[in-house]
């Protein structure tokens, strides 16, 4: 993962096929037959990494992630692979990568314009940079966490956590790869997520949206954030007649595939 804030690999991955079905999905649309050499940028605990290595058997892999904990939480999962903490903005190699991976990490990050013409440099001739991140600005949960943040008892702390994740429409990345491309994919797609109850919503999000506004709270005062989010978070997502809930969650996918060089 990546930014300032600090992640529970254990309570990221209480929903781990969901958040590892993606970076699947993903990975099956790069057309890149046999690379040598691939980098997860933002790797978290591994389980994009494992789906990296399961399609590309052969390939060098390296995981890069800025988390302590998650970088050690991939390494006691995997001790043979190659783990990096590093940051995903400045990370560099010696030489460029056939494919440069991210699975919900650019987000975190600012600037994606001028982050993914730089992510695209580390791509060699014939490769590709693929993407994936969270979209869909105007989500239920997220205006409810804005909703809990405006509240004035916390409101000046989290300012700066309402500006933590960074959503942009489909067309700032076509613009800003498709001129040094030879092709950009470019989809959205919306889970149905089954969650047990609207209070597993709450629970998915906060190891990660939700996280930048309860690290600047004391623990009152982040019982209190979580429960009226809650109350919220049930009236927007309602029971099923099985009596759990569905959650829309909406992301957005970028395969950019470099020219090959010329020998």
């Amino acid at each position: 993962m990546s930014g300032s804030t600090t992640w529970d690999a254990e309570r990221y991955m209480r929903f781990g096929a969901q958040r590892t079905r993606p970076a699947a999905e993903l990975a099956a649309r790069i057309g890149v037959s046999a690379p040598r050499s691939i980098v997860d940028l933002g790797c978290g605990p591994g389980n994009s990494t494992a789906v990296l290595r399961a399609r590309w058997p052969e390939a060098r892999i390296v995981g890069v992630d800025s988390s302590e904990e998650m970088i050690a939480k991939a390494r006691a999962d995997d001790p043979k692979g190659e783990w990096v903490q590093g940051d995903v903005t400045t990370f560099e190699d010696d030489a460029p990568y056939d494919v440069v991976f991210s699975n919900a990490v650019l987000h975190w990050l600012p600037d994606h314009a001028s982050l993914v013409v730089r992510l695209f440099t580390l791509v060699a001739g014939g490769g590709a940079l693929a993407f994936q991140i969270p979209c869909g600005r105007d989500a239920p949960f997220r205006e409810h966490i804005r909703e809990v943040a405006s509240d004035p008892r916390w409101r000046d702390r989290t300012r700066s956590a309402l500006t933590a994740i960074t959503i942009e429409d489909p067309s700032l990345y076509y613009d800003a790869l498709a001129a040094d491309a030879f092709s950009v994919d470019i989809w959205t797609t919306e889970y149905e997520q089954i969650m047990e109850n609207s209070d597993a919503i709450v629970d998915w999000i906060t190891s990660t949206s939700l996280r930048p506004f309860l690290e600047v709270l004391d623990a009152d005062e982040r019982a209190d954030f979580t429960a009226e989010l809650r109350a919220r978070m049930a009236a927007s997502y309602p029971t099923r007649t099985d009596g759990r809930v569905l959650f829309p969650f909406r992301r957005l996918f970028v395969v950019a595939t470099r020219r090959a060089s010329i020998t």
